[in-house]
C-alpha cells in the first residue's frame, strides 16, 4: 500500500515520504496513530504543494540543524538508572524523553523528545547507540550509557575499605 508519513517514523521513513508499505502495517499501525495517509493523486499534489511552501522555511532550519549535528555527533550520554536484584535489568525503563533531559544537563542542548528516535524504551544497562532527527535531511548519532550509580558506590566503598 503506498502512503504519505505525516511524520518521521524511526527505521521506515522522514516525514512527507511517499512508501510502499504492508497493508496490516499501514492499517494496524500507521493510520491509527496519525502517522501516514493514503498516497491518491489528490494527496501527492497536495504533498507537493506542501513542500514547495516549506522548502524556503526548511532551507533556514537546516543550517541550524548542520550545527547541531556538528556538536552532538558523536557524544556518548550517561544516564543512571535504578537496578533490579538480577543485575542489568532496569526497575523502570528509559524513553526519549529521558535521552533528551539528559542531553539537555549534559550538554546544554535542548531538544524535543520527538527528536530522539528511540524504538522501544532501553531496559538494560549498556551502552545504545541512538539517532537524532534533526531535520529532515540532518541526521545525529549519539551513544547512551546505562549505568548502575549505586554500583559506583559501593565499588568506591570497597576500594576504600581495601586501601585503608
Amino acid at each position: 500500500m503506498k502512503v504519505i508519513l505525516t511524520q518521521t517514523v524511526p527505521k521506515v521513513g522522514k516525514e512527507g515520504s511517499v512508501l510502499n508499505v504492508a497493508d496490516g502495517f499501514a492499517r494496524n499501525y500507521l493510520f491509527p496513530r496519525g502517522l501516514a495517509i493514503i498516497a491518491d493523486k489528490n494527496q501527492i499534489k497536495a504533498l507537493g504543494k506542501r513542500n514547495e511552501k516549506i522548502a524556503a522555511k526548511l532551507a533556514t532550519l537546516k543550517t541550524d540543524a548542520d550545527a547541531l549535528k556538528e556538536k552532538l555527533d558523536g557524544i556518548r550520554v550517561k544516564l543512571g538508572a535504578k537496578v533490579g536484584s538480577d543485575q542489568g535489568k532496569l526497575f523502570g525503563a528509559i524513553t526519549n524523553a529521558d535521552i533528551a533531559n539528559a542531553i539537555k544537563e549534559q550538554t546544554g542542548i535542548s531538544l524535543d523528545k520527538k527528536q530522539v528516535a528511540l524504538i522501544d524504551p532501553i531496559k538494560r544497562l549498556g551502552v545504545f547507540p541512538i539517532h537524532l532527527d534533526l531535520h529532515r535531511e540532518v541526521d545525529a548519532h549519539i551513544e547512551v550509557e546505562i549505568f548502575d550509580p549505586q554500583a559506583t558506590v559501593e565499588s568506591a566503598k570497597a576500594e576504600e575499605v581495601v586501601t585503608a
